[in-house]
């Protein structure tokens, strides 16, 4: 840190589509003091649903365009694909010319929001910066595993780690306790309550009118939409009328999709693709639920308190530190079965419902957004005094 300067920031990322890390990145790049930090923001693709959304004072540079700027005629988006992945490779394999000709400027702080992000803050040709890794996965998940020996291998390249819950980092160390840790610290996700409340007010009008249970994620194997799909048709089958919204996108819709024809709940087990602003669906449904395999610090959990619904999630990451069972929320494990019967429990069980809601009504007051932003601001000034 140069003396009378602010701290220099550069975040790396990969692009910017609708997710729990690229809530948590715009959170912090709009809370940190200005008056302190100087940052930037580097993405490989100019992409996704959130890639306007930086705030005027930061500074954005991206290495490539995103698909929205790619032509639509299939045989040119495939030649623009492959250029862009050439692209990527190439300055991977030469992170001087993404300093040089890029950024052109040095920082005191490199930051990775992710563990893909790794890679390209300890490859950065500025070796007096700071480097910062935020972690946010259950090492020990199973599909985790062809990627663990190159995230083993970045961890003790780093000078601080952030962990955004106790059980990520717990893990971390029972999995590997031999393994060279940099300095530590656990810091949970802030969550934009006056936002959140805000946004919820927007009118929509295409919610199914039978009971709604609603859910908001990337449509990805871990986040078990396919078993909440086979509970859904269970209930039907049984009786017991509702619909499920999925509020997100991803690799998984084409799998998703073929289930749900199989299964013929084309009508009330909908996919209503990514939402700039999903909390309106979140505050209409009648009830919230995440049937995750894995999770670290789920936002959206916190979203749905602060909006005071009824919520069904599984145990996964720091989600009991979050809900407490049946009073707060209805916890269950990663089973079909036990998704099958919370939900029927939510749709005939109208003493727990009511309680649920009412326990909820100061549930915001559980949650210190200015403490979160104070302890990542102390982590990055004690690493740039270090660089004057």
């Amino acid at each position: 840190m140069r003396k009378n300067d602010k701290v220099k920031i550069l975040f790396r990322h990969r692009s910017m589509e609708m997710g729990g890390v690229e809530k948590v990145m715009l959170s912090v790049l709009n809370n940190l003091d200005q008056e302190k930090f100087e940052m930037t923001v580097i993405l490989n693709l100019n992409q996704g649903e959130l890639r306007n959304e930086f705030p005027s004072h930061v500074r954005k540079v991206y290495l490539t365009d995103g698909k929205e700027d790619l032509s639509k005629n299939i045989l040119l988006q495939k030649l623009q694909l492959l250029k862009r992945k050439t692209q990527l490779e190439k300055l991977r394999k030469n992170p001087d010319i993404i300093d040089k000709k890029y950024l052109k400027e040095e920082y005191d702080i490199e930051i990775a929001m992710t563990y893909n992000d790794f890679e390209s803050v300890l490859n950065s040709t500025n070796k007096n910066s700071k480097k910062i890794g935020w972690f946010h996965s259950e090492i020990n998940l199973p599909k985790l595993q062809p990627l663990v020996p190159s995230i083993l291998e970045h961890f003790p390249q780093f000078d601080h780690m952030i962990y955004c819950s106790e059980k990520i980092q717990k893990i971390m160390h029972e999995v590997y306790p031999t393994l060279q840790y940099p300095k530590e610290s656990v810091i949970i996700n802030a969550i934009p309550i006056e936002e959140i409340k805000k946004k919820a007010k927007e009118k929509i009008s295409d919610l199914p009118q039978n009971p709604l249970f609603v859910s908001v994620g990337r449509l990805h194997t871990r986040k078990g939409y396919h078993k909440l799909m086979d509970a859904h048709a269970q209930l039907l089958k049984k009786g017991f009328q509702h619909s499920v919204m999925i509020i997100g996108d991803g690799e998984e819709l084409t799998n998703l999709l073929a289930q749900q024809k199989k299964l013929g709940v084309e009508k009330t087990f909908i996919f209503a693709g990514n939402k700039m602003n999903p909390y309106p669906y979140l505050k209409s449904a009648d009830f919230f639920i995440m049937p995750s395999e894995s999770e670290a610090w789920p936002l959206v959990i916190a979203e749905a308190l602060i909006l005071q619904k009824p919520i069904i999630a599984t145990k996964v990451g720091d989600v009991e530190m979050m809900i407490k069972d049946r009073k707060t929320g209805y916890l269950i494990d990663y089973k079909t079965a036990e998704i099958c019967a919370a939900m029927k429990e939510f749709l005939t069980n109208k003493s727990l419902i009511s309680e649920l809601k009412e326990n909820l009504k100061d549930i915001e007051k559980e949650f210190d957004n200015q403490k979160i932003f104070n302890e990542i601001e102390e982590i990055i000034l004690n690493l740039a005094k270090t660089n004057r």
